[in-house]
């Protein structure tokens, strides 16, 4: 299963057409973590899972749960669980919604970390990276066990890979 995780794009269509076109033949879900500055059934956004962030003044849903195979998504912006300075409020949340993954964003630093069996992935931002210059997003690919995180820059170029053990609970 592979799965586009993007957020932050504050109103850059381009890049989130593009980067969109360039995997919606391989991916089974895509996901926006919030803070698109666009509106509700914006072609930029058809067929992605969306959550509204703090720049977002559409009728986004604050957090989604999705199944995706056999995975449960928690899917949030980040910044009603206050992600800048910890994720523990984010990581009771998605125990309560019993999530396997959480999609978030806000920060527009990228990062993923397993949590007590829980995976977090931030994608980072494709419009404005903090804490390196690449613009990112992910694709979430999930085998067997395993856990791949790949980043890339808004050109798909790979820049970062992460492998962990991925037990679903």
């Amino acid at each position: 299963m592979k799965v586009l995780i993007i957020s932050d794009s504050h109103g850059n269509i381009e890049s989130l057409k593009k980067i969109k076109e360039r995997h919606q033949d391989e991916v089974e879900a895509m996901i926006h973590c919030g803070d698109s500055e666009l509106q509700v059934g914006c072609e930029a956004l058809l067929d992605m899972l969306v959550v509204r962030g703090n720049c977002d003044f559409d009728s986004f849903p604050n957090e989604i749960i999705q199944d995706i195979g056999s995975l449960r998504f928690f899917v949030t912006h980040g910044h009603l669980y206050s992600v800048k300075s910890t994720l523990m409020k984010l990581k009771y949340r998605a125990i309560e919604a019993g999530a396997n993954i959480v999609c978030f964003g806000h920060s527009h630093i990228l990062g993923a970390e397993m949590v007590e069996g829980i995976l977090f992935i931030n994608p980072g931002s494709i419009s404005f990276p903090r804490m390196r210059k690449e613009k990112t997003y992910v694709i979430l690919q999930i085998d067997n066990g395993q856990a791949n995180v790949d980043f890339y820059d808004e050109n798909g170029e790979l820049l970062k890979h992460m492998s962990t053990a991925f037990q679903i609970a």
